[in-house]
């Protein structure tokens, strides 16, 4: 992939400040030729087009070490009905988007697109793999065999030790390779650099579609480069307001993840016929606590408690795998069976997997302040944990934290400030960002308008999945996007039905969030 850096873009570098503009409010700067993307996008999105860009690592010495960063363009399919750029953020930290506006732009065989076809012919889609991911001058730390499976168990005080000591190794291994990487990768330096993106694209403003740790992504962009946004849509959204932001965001996260298991036992419970698993969710969750109990005692090859309870806490975020870890934890409880949960929960070293550790440990750490007394993170522990068999695995996730190697940055306080109104989607039991934080979202951003999903407990609602749409939201993310009209206040839409499992001719009727 050849890197472009023009006289245009080098002129942009000059202006680049500390609090991050690229150039004069409103500017114009042609630069940027998209050409042939990299094969691993190229071969499934034909109509995707790709360029590099260089940014400075450091913001502050705009003429020293450059980085590269891949961006991706899905052109609008209707040009005489185009009105800018859209800049999509899938998420993470640590999500590439320059693969996934060719997901959100591709049609199924009806001709269907995730993006409603109207935003298509409206918009160009633009995917900037964030600095250290993907096509970004990826980082990753350590081999991807590093850690060991299974990992001890995470609830035991006799483990604490070798968790403290094994994400401290990994500290000082991300230190040790990236010392002078790692005190930029923060999301302010993700901001400016889309600034940069902007510029080069010859936009006065932009316009962005965030999800997750993109709906913090969006608003901080806005914050450091007020008046730049067009439209703005946040999607699963991050409570911007502790002070030690992602620390709180995994002690929150807990319980609602604990909240979703509860509607997936009792959803098995309905299906008793298919699963065998009891009638009522205190059987199901009885047979659930036996089996967590078994792989707390004796691991099953490289699955403990840690890995079993990894694999479900990411099973909740959709209801895609209910059925799938529903029929493998019925394998284990009544015929003895444990392969399929050593498929569901089994890792697998990579050096994708570890790419994406690094930068979410890179981004999270760096972004926000976090404690430096074990005795706080264990104390916080304790006190989730009698709401949540997730209290303890989720703590040794961001455990790094404590003793990472660049010195944390205070969080971006979100104003709303040089942002116009914002449609905020949301459902009512996201486990990955809970509710309670996104009206924490909603109150910061003034004039904003929250749409929640009732009764759902999907992350994310707005273009979804194409078997599983929610038509509501796609309407009126359509009408924001290209007609700029927001609902007249805050509201809510059905969610949709759960699944029904394979074979099953009985249709549930408790809605739910679309599937991912």
């Amino acid at each position: 992939m050849r890197k472009l850096l023009t006289v245009g873009m080098t002129v942009a570098v000059a202006l680049g400040v500390v609090a991050g503009t690229a150039a004069p409010a409103g500017a114009r700067q042609a630069g940027l030729s998209f050409g042939a993307c990299p094969e691993d996008l190229a071969g499934t999105y034909p109509e995707m087009t790709c360029t590099t860009v260089q940014v400075p690592l450091d913001y502050t010495k705009p003429f020293g070490q450059q980085i590269s960063l891949l961006v991706s363009k899905i052109p609008s399919k209707n040009p005489g009905k185009r009105r800018g750029s859209l800049f999509v953020n899938p998420g993470g930290p640590g999500g590439g988007a320059a693969e996934y506006v060719g997901r959100l732009s591709k049609a199924d065989s009806t001709g269907t697109t995730r993006l409603p076809k109207d935003v298509l012919d409206a918009y160009d889609l633009i995917g900037m793999d964030p600095r250290g991911v993907e096509h970004s001058s990826p980082i990753s730390c350590v081999e991807p065999e590093y850690f060991q499976a299974p990992q001890p168990d995470p609830d035991a005080p006799a483990s604490r030790a070798e968790y403290w000591k094994v994400w401290g190794g990994y500290a000082e291994a991300c230190g040790a390779k990236l010392k002078t990487v790692l005190p930029h990768l923060g999301t302010k330096n993700v901001a400016r650099d889309m600034d940069r993106v902007r510029a080069g694209l010859g936009e006065d403003k932009l316009s962005f579609l965030g999800f997750s740790y993109g709906s913090y992504l969006g608003p901080v962009y806005g914050e450091l480069f007020p008046g730049r946004t067009d439209r703005i849509v946040l999607d699963g959204l991050v409570n911007p307001e502790p002070e030690q932001m992602w620390y709180q965001a995994g002690f929150a996260q807990s319980p609602a993840v604990q909240q979703r298991v509860e509607d997936w036992l009792a959803w098995i419970a309905q299906y008793d016929s298919v699963f065998g698993l009891g009638s009522s969710v205190e059987q199901t969750r009885a047979a659930w606590n036996r089996t967590l109990a078994d792989f707390r005692a004796t691991p099953h090859g490289p699955v403990g408690a840690y890995e079993l309870l990894g694999a479900v806490f990411g099973t909740m975020y959709a209801e895609s795998g209910w059925e799938g870890l529903a029929h493998a934890l019925s394998d284990y409880v009544n015929d003895g069976d444990d392969q399929g949960l050593l498929d569901w929960a089994s890792p697998v070293p990579s050096e994708a997997g570890e790419q994406a550790t690094a930068i979410f440990n890179a981004v999270t750490c760096l972004d926000a302040p976090w404690p430096a007394d074990p005795a706080v993170w264990e104390a916080d522990a304790a006190k989730v944990a009698p709401s949540s068999q997730f209290a303890w695995s989720n703590l040794w996730s961001s455990a790094a934290c404590r003793t990472w190697p660049a010195p944390a940055e205070q969080r971006v306080k979100i104003t709303g400030n040089g942002l116009p109104k914002a449609l905020l989607f949301q459902t009512e039991k996201d486990p990955a960002t809970p509710y309670a934080g996104a009206l924490k979202m909603h109150q910061a951003l003034p004039g904003s308008v929250l749409i929640t999903e009732r009764d759902s407990g999907k992350h994310c609602v707005f273009a979804n999945p194409i078997a599983v749409t929610n038509p509501d939201a796609q309407r009126i993310g359509a009408d924001y996007l290209v007609r700029g009209v927001l609902p007249g206040g805050d509201g809510s839409i059905p969610g949709h039905k759960l699944p029904v499992p394979t074979g099953t001719s009985a249709l549930s009727t408790a809605p739910v969030a679309a599937v991912a």
